[in-house]
């Protein structure tokens, strides 16, 4: 049994969650995510998969239910400090992932707030900006790039803090083919789990190997 529960990262279990009384978003939602496990997320619009990232994150608190992350109860704000260091979310628009004036600070925010030294942090920068076939960009201002660039630099401040698990929401929305063979690449070649909301199913096709379907409030295997 031990051996089992250490590789479920994130478990939800009865979970139900409502923005407005009697009006709920999620129902008694059940699901698991185990090592391992490359997972794509689909549902119409507005079925509540964001609210399960965020929930999964701490940024919503759930009403009911139980969830485990990293085999741990997570009831209060402060019970997902360590969530947030472990997990990268991507949000999905990269404006609300990028707030510094320069790439390279927006890379560095996440690994200086874990404590890291400069020397340390300037590696991390360089490494994270190679990986993503955006070397030289150290000082791009954020704003002015285009949006796959962004999408990529989001991305950057992700991995950057070298998270377990990767919850990735829309991740090649408006990226060119090259910039999305490129995410397609990272994927592949790391060795995360991950869930990953997409309406594009050939990407999914590559880089999951799961698949939920988010509807009433529940999932169900696709």
């Amino acid at each position: 049994m031990g051996m089992v529960s250490n590789n479920i990262l994130i478990e939800l279990e009865q979970v139900s969650f409502a923005y407005a009384p009697l009006r709920p978003v999620l129902r008694d939602l059940d699901f698991i995510l185990e090592k391992g496990e490359h997972v794509s997320l689909l549902g119409a619009n507005g079925s509540g998969k964001t609210t399960l990232f965020h929930l999964i994150m701490g940024l919503l608190m759930h009403y009911s239910g139980s969830l485990r992350v990293f085999g741990e109860e997570r009831r209060v704000r402060k019970d997902f400090d360590e969530v947030r260091r472990r997990i990268g979310l991507l949000f999905q628009d990269s404006d609300d992932q990028l707030f510094s004036p320069t790439v390279a600070e927006d890379i560095a925010f996440g690994p200086f707030n874990l404590g890291k030294s400069r020397e340390d942090v300037l590696w991390i920068v360089k490494e994270t900006l190679a990986v993503l076939g955006l070397e030289g960009f150290e000082d791009r201002v954020t704003y002015k790039l285009s949006g796959g660039e962004k999408r990529l630099v989001a991305l950057g401040t992700v991995l950057a803090m070298r998270p377990e698990v990767l919850l990735l929401d829309e991740p090649v929305i408006g990226l060119d083919e090259e910039h999305r063979n490129r995410f397609v690449n990272i994927l592949k070649e790391s060795n995360l789990s991950y869930i990953i909301i997409s309406h594009d199913h050939d990407f999914l096709e590559e880089v999951t190997n799961k698949r939920y379907l988010l509807g009433g409030g529940r999932l169900q295997g696709a």
